[in-house]
């Protein structure tokens, strides 16, 4: 006798404002998760760098040496190092620990807008509004770039790494993707300026927010556009999207003080969260919980579910 397979477990969505902190940084520009989701960084328009303990809303370290604002940051693999980027066209190599700065890397032309490790957080890659993206070795003395991707003909507005892939978003309207393996570079033509690119946690899929209020899900591989995701407002600003932890939802700030989640397959808009009334610049999902952080008038959001607001409770 076969038993009826089990019905699926509804989605959860981290629906509940678990705690508000305000930065004290001015307009936070960017908010990021650290590689294992116990601690944030965000990073603000009066030049400073906060790392914080987000569950306790907890201020741990304050990091200085920026010249102009702070526009983004990330965490090493093992937590021990943050790379940050600046309007002061630097990128800063980061001890966590102590807060010293370990070095600096100069070289780009304008204000450098994305920063991230790669997989072993031995190279820094950088994208700048002057069209380049960059590598920087953290092992090696000297401060010039190991390589200068240049194929960009506007600024570069988000960059996402893999094990072996730089993705990248521009102001020209192209995704573009480099196999650093096979030594080629894949381009996606949008036609709208790129604000933020991420890859699917399974790395078969790109998606891409562009300045036409519409997400665009794509096919790594071919190109293949599967689906698109509209609703919210972004006409005027760089806001960030992602895919939840699980990937079954696409997610995005948006103009109107909102948050949006659209299911991944079906295309249709699951829930909206209400954020304020500012813009929802910037929000960053925990790697393995349904939890999300937003950013949005000089203060973050922490959300959470049920079940996760439970766990936080129960570790206090």
């Amino acid at each position: 006798m076969a038993f009826p397979a089990p019905r699926p477990q509804a989605p959860r969505f981290p629906s509940q404002r678990l705690r508000t902190f305000p930065c004290g940084q001015g307009a936070v520009r960017a908010v990021r998760f650290n590689a294992d989701g116990n601690y944030c960084l965000t990073c603000g328009s009066d030049k400073s760098l906060k790392l914080w303990n987000p569950h306790r809303g907890i201020l741990l370290k304050t990091y200085s040496g920026h010249g102009y604002e702070v526009l983004d940051s990330a965490g090493s693999c093992d937590n021990s190092q943050i790379c940050s980027c600046g309007a002061d066209k630097t990128v800063i190599l980061w001890d966590v620990a102590t807060g010293q700065l370990v070095r600096k890397f100069r070289g780009h032309g304008g204000k450098v807008n994305c920063v991230q490790f790669n997989e072993e957080s031995t190279v820094i890659v950088s994208g700048s509004i002057d069209t380049s993206i960059r590598c920087w070795d953290c092992r090696s003395r000297t401060s010039e770039p190991i390589q200068i991707l240049n194929e960009a003909k506007d600024g570069i507005s988000s960059v996402k790494v893999s094990d072996h892939e730089i993705l990248s978003g521009s102001v020209d309207g192209r995704v573009r993707r480099y196999d650093l393996r096979m030594g080629q570079l894949f381009a996606d033509f949008i036609g709208s300026p790129i604000s933020s690119v991420c890859f699917s946690r399974d790395g078969q899929c790109s998606l891409s927010s562009s300045l036409d209020s519409t997400l665009r899900l794509l096919d790594k591989e071919t190109g293949e556009l599967l689906g698109d995701y509209t609703g919210h407002k972004n006409t005027e600003y760089k806001l960030d999207c992602c895919f939840n932890e699980s990937d079954t939802h696409v997610v995005s700030g948006s103009e109107d003080g909102l948050v949006y989640f659209w299911d991944l397959v079906e295309g249709s808009c699951a829930v909206t969260l209400p954020v304020g009334k500012g813009v929802v610049q910037s929000l960053s999902y925990h790697p393995t919980q349904s939890c999300l952080l937003t950013a949005s008038q000089g203060a973050v959001q922490l959300w959470g579910d049920e079940s996760y607001e439970a766990d936080t409770q129960s570790t206090s």
